[in-house]
C-alpha cells in the first residue's frame, strides 16, 4: 500500500500517523520528493482501512500495490534513485561507463588497462577476481590476489571498482571493492542476496539467463528487504532459440524496467553477444533506449585473454567508442528536453 501526503504536511499530523501505521504492525517507508511525499506501507495491510486513512487532512491519495516487489516498485519510490560511488554516480541523468578486463590476469595488466579506459572515458573499472565458469577445467580467476590488483588499479587511476561476489564466505574479502556485483548464475542466491542487503555497499545484480522482469525485481527486493536501498540492475542478455549470439540483448528491458522500478539500470553489451564487433551497435541502441550505463570489456591482448577474449574491445577501439557513447548520450538528453 502506498499513501500519498499532501504538499507540505502538518509534521505534527505525520508523526501521528505514522505511529499509528508502526502500531499496527506495518513497516514504513518514506520517499521525499518535489511534489510529494509518499509513505510506502510494507507488511500485511490487508487490515488497514483504506478510507479512514484517505480521509485524513495531511493525506493525498491511498492506493494498494499488488506487485510482490515494495521497496524497488516506482510506486512506491517515484523519484530515480542515484546512488554515489566514489567520485561519481550511478544514475540521474550520468551516463556511467564501467569498463575492464572480464578477468584479473595480472598487476601489471589490471593497472594498464584501467589507465587505458580512464584514459577514454571510462568512470568506473569492471574486473573479475572470482569468476564462475560453466566448464571446472576453465580458469576460475585471481581470487583474493585478484581483488588486491584491483585496489592498486583504482590507487594508481582513482576509479572505483565493481567485481563480483560468488558465495557468502567470500564476503569479508570484500570491504575495500566499491560495487558489489551479483552474476546471472546467482541472481537467486537467496543467502547470497539477504549477505550483500545486510551491508552498505551498493550491489549490482545481473539479470539471470531465463529470468522475467519480476524474478528480477524479486531479487532486488531481497536486497532493499535487508536494509540495502543501494541497487543497480544490469540486463546481460537472456537466453533464446538463437545461437548465432551467445546471448539476446533485451533492449526493451531499458523502457520496461524503467516503467517498474526506480533502481538504476546498466547494459552489458558484452556478455550480450559475446563478439568483440556486436558491442558498438548493441551499446548505442543501449544509450538511445536510455541506460544509466553500460558494462565493458576491454582488454589489452584479447587474442591471449585468460577469459572472453572474443567479446573484449582494445583500448583503442573502447576509447573512440566511449566518446561516441557521451555524446550520444548528450544528444538523447537534448532531445528529451524538447
Amino acid at each position: 500500500m502506498i499513501v500519498i501526503l499532501k504538499h507540505n504536511p502538518n509534521r505534527e499530523q505525520l508523526d501521528s500517523l505514522i505511529t499509528w501505521l508502526q502500531e499496527k504492525g506495518v513497516v514504513i517507508h518514506t520517499s521525499i520528493g518535489e511534489a510529494n511525499t509518499i509513505l510506502g506501507l510494507v507488511g500485511d495491510t490487508s487490515k488497514l482501512d483504506i478510507d479512514l486513512i484517505a480521509a485524513l487532512d495531511i493525506v493525498q491519495d491511498v492506493k494498494r500495490v499488488q506487485e510482490p516487489y515494495k521497496n524497488a516498485n516506482r510506486k512506491f519510490h517515484p523519484e530515480d534513485t542515484v546512488i554515489p560511488v566514489g567520485n561519481t554516480q550511478i544514475g540521474g541523468g550520468t551516463l556511467t561507463i564501467m569498463a575492464g578486463p572480464c578477468s584479473v590476469e595480472s598487476e601489471e595488466q589490471v593497472v594498464a588497462i584501467a589507465k587505458a579506459v580512464k584514459a577514454g572515458g571510462a568512470t568506473m573499472l569492471r574486473g573479475g577476481a572470482f569468476k564462475p565458469r560453466t566448464s571446472p577445467y576453465a580458469f576460475q580467476g585471481l581470487g583474493a590476489t585478484g581483488l588486491e590488483y584491483l585496489k592498486v588499479a583504482r590507487q594508481e587511476t582513482g576509479l572505483p571498482i565493481v567485481t563480483e561476489l560468488m558465495d557468502v564466505t567470500q564476503l569479508p574479502l570484500f570491504q575495500d571493492v566499491d560495487v558489489i556485483q551479483i552474476g546471472a548464475r546467482n541472481m537467486q542466491n537467496f543467502d547470497l542476496l539477504k549477505a550483500v542487503g545486510h551491508q552498505e555497499k551498493p550491489v549490482m545484480i545481473k539479470r539471470g539467463m531465463s529470468a522475467t522482469y519480476e524474478e528480477w525485481l524479486m531479487s532486488a527486493e531481497y536486497v532493499m528487504a535487508s536494509g540495502n536501498e543501494n541497487v543497480i540492475l544490469c540486463e546481460r542478455g537472456v537466453r533464446t532459440f538463437e545461437s548465432y549470439t551467445r546471448n539476446t540483448l533485451d533492449v526493451a528491458a531499458i523502457p520496461v524496467m524503467r516503467t517498474l522500478t526506480h533502481l538504476p539500470i546498466i547494459i552489458d553489451p558484452s556478455h550480450a553477444t559475446g563478439k568483440y564487433w556486436l558491442v558498438e551497435p548493441l551499446a548505442r541502441a543501449a544509450v538511445a533506449a536510455g541506460t544509466d550505463g553500460l558494462q565493458i570489456e576491454v582488454h589489452n591482448d584479447p587474442a591471449h585473454a585468460l577469459c572472453d577474449g572474443p567479446q573484449s574491445l582494445k583500448p583503442e577501439v573502447f576509447a573512440p567508442l566511449a566518446g561516441k557513447l557521451l555524446r550520444l548520450h548528450a544528444f538523447m538528453k537534448d532531445l528529451d528536453n524538447e
